[in-house]
């Protein structure tokens, strides 16, 4: 079994990376701030305007470390990759089913009611811990709405009925997660998605750990030899990672109950965001950091795998959903079984 690595988040504008032996070295103003050995990472993800030398950028393509470049926002730019993961077989079985109406219905089916289940289970709990703090008769009803959802999956629908589905579960969602905030609800709220810019703190805060996620996911299914590229719910569209996407869904909920709890504990204030003129909202250097730390902490957290009934860290479970994955594309498995939260 593949052991969960760290991740190496670097945000320090004008940093420097390069590759000291075994090691990651980190250059700041031309001292060295900080080595990490290579065998400890998992990936490197780098923020902003921070440089890496060519030596280092190999090294991480032997090593498999997955090395990517953000902007300082957390706009996705590129991503270094060694050669090619896996089995050609598999890539190839993966283009021919992605052609496949009935096998993309499928998985969009497994994708989206593991969202929708996953979402339930955030709004349960809440109502469960602090049904004393939030409108209960409101949350109540999105539950009862998101399990109607749910259902109606099993009908078998088409691929343009599954995304109706997910489209007003997810406004049913979101309108309930509202509800969660219970601290500062004038500065942290949820009226609708949006992005590209995120127009309030929930939805800027949102979609920077929705960016971790998918950096993630991305790199465990190059790992095991698939292309993140080619999807079944999220169909192909250059330069979108349609794979990575469809396997999101089920750890989206994972993400907002992260940044709920951020917000309700305190951790992330109203000051640490910057509203701009066009109303455009980005977080802090300060915030940025403070959430990097909480996103690793909970990757490192344990819980049982609900189909192999294994013990493991969170951050290990976008490992093994994508070999689910490629060996349900192998017919190993009778469908791709999602992660369900308890």
């Amino acid at each position: 079994m593949k052991k969960h690595l760290n991740t190496l988040f670097v945000t320090t504008q004008g940093a420097y990376l390069a590759k000291d032996g075994e090691t990651v070295a980190v250059r700041i103003e031309g001292e060295i701030a900080l080595r990490v050995p290579i065998h400890t990472l998992d990936s490197i993800v780098c923020f902003g305007n921070v440089g890496c030398s060519p030596f280092l950028m190999g090294m991480c393509g032997e090593r498999n470390v997955g090395l990517s470049f953000l902007s300082e926002n957390g706009r996705f730019l590129a991503r270094v990759q060694g050669p090619v993961q896996g089995n050609v077989l598999l890539r190839r079985e993966q283009y021919r089913r992605a052609d496949d109406p009935v096998f993309s219905a499928a998985v969009a089916t497994s994708c989206v009611l593991g969202k929708i289940v996953n979402c339930r289970t955030v709004l349960l709990r809440a109502l469960r811990d602090h049904g004393d703090k939030v409108d209960t008769h409101t949350v109540q009803d999105c539950i009862n709405r998101l399990g109607a959802a749910a259902r109606r999956l099993q009908e078998g629908l088409s691929l343009a009925e599954i995304r109706g589905v997910e489209g007003d579960a997810a406004r049913t969602y979101f309108n309930g997660l509202d509800h969660l905030i219970v601290r500062d609800k004038t500065n942290f709220f949820m009226h609708g998605r949006s992005r590209r810019p995120p127009l309030d703190r929930l939805n800027c805060l949102l979609s920077f750990v929705y960016t971790l996620l998918l950096h993630d996911i991305r790199s465990a299914l190059e790992t095991v030899g698939l292309d993140p590229a080619v999807g079944y719910l999220h169909r192909d569209r250059p330069g979108r990672a349609g794979l990575a996407l469809d396997l999101m869904e089920e750890f989206r909920p994972m993400a907002d109950r992260l940044a709920v709890s951020m917000v309700n504990l305190g951790q992330l204030r109203s000051r640490d965001f910057v509203c701009s003129d066009g109303g455009g909202v980005r977080m802090s250097d300060t915030a940025r950091k403070t959430l990097l730390v909480a996103y690793q902490k909970r990757k490192q957290e344990e819980m049982t795998h609900p189909f192999i009934e294994e013990k493991m860290t969170i951050g290990l479970l976008f490992h093994v959903q994508a070999l689910l994955f490629a060996r349900y594309l192998r017919d190993e498995l009778d469908g791709y079984p999602p992660v369900i939260w308890r």
